[in-house]
C-alpha cells in the first residue's frame, strides 16, 4: 500500500475509534437521563459526520501539495459542507414541531464536534509536514 493509503486508513481508524467512544458516551448519557437512545436521527448524524469527515480528510490530503497555502480555506469549506448536510437531512426533521430542543441539537452537534476535533488535529499535522 502507498503512504497516502496508509495515512487515510490510519485517519479512518482513529476517527472510527473516537466517534465510537463519543457515541457510546452519548448513548450512556441519554440512558442516564432516561430519554430515547436512538431518537432524533442520532445514528444518521454520526454516520453522516463520519463519512463527511473522511471525505474532507481525503480531499485535504490529496490537495495538500498543490494548494497548501489555501488548505485552511478548503477545510472551512468542508465544515460548510457539513452544515449544508445538516440543513438538508436534519433541520427539517428537527423543526417539524416548531422548535429544536437540546436533544435534537446535540444529536448532530456532538458527532460534529468530535469529528471536527480530529479533523483539525490532522489538518495541523498536514500543514506541519
Amino acid at each position: 500500500m502507498t503512504n497516502m493509503t496508509n495515512e487515510i486508513i490510519s485517519f479512518g481508524i482513529k476517527l472510527l475509534l473516537i466517534i465510537g467512544i463519543i457515541f457510546g458516551a452519548h448513548i450512556l448519557i441519554l440512558s442516564f437521563i432516561q430519554t430515547p437512545l436512538f431518537g432524533n436521527r442520532i445514528i444518521l448524524a454520526y454516520l453522516v459526520n463520519f463519512l463527511l469527515a473522511m471525505v474532507i480528510y481525503i480531499a485535504l490530503y490529496k490537495l495538500k501539495k498543490k494548494y497548501l497555502d489555501i488548505l485552511g480555506f478548503i477545510f472551512m469549506g468542508g465544515s460548510l459542507l457539513k452544515f449544508v448536510a445538516y440543513f438538508i437531512f436534519f433541520y427539517p426533521f428537527y423543526k417539524e414541531d416548531g422548535t429544536i430542543n437540546s436533544l435534537e441539537a446535540t444529536a448532530f452537534l456532538v458527532p460534529y464536534a468530535g469529528c471536527l476535533f480530529l479533523e483539525t488535529f490532522y489538518l495541523i499535522k498536514l500543514l506541519n509536514k
